[in-house]
C-alpha cells in the first residue's frame, strides 16, 4: 500500500526528509512514487496539512 499526496499539499517540504527511500518528488503538489514507497507512514505523520493518505 503506497501513500498519495492530495491537493491539500502546500509544498512545505516537511515530508521530504522523513522519507527513508526518497520516494517523494517536489513540485507545486508533491508526488510519491508508488514503486519506491515502502508504506512506512513517516511522510503522513510529518504532514502538517493532512495531505498524505494511504491508498
Amino acid at each position: 500500500m503506497a501513500y498519495t499526496i492530495t491537493d491539500a499539499c502546500v509544498a512545505c517540504g516537511s515530508c521530504l526528509p522523513e522519507c527513508p527511500v526518497e520516494a517523494i518528488s517536489e513540485g507545486d503538489i508533491y508526488v510519491i512514487d508508488p514503486e519506491l514507497c515502502i508504506s512506512c507512514g513517516a511522510c503522513m505523520d510529518a504532514c502538517p496539512t493532512g495531505a498524505i493518505l494511504a491508498d
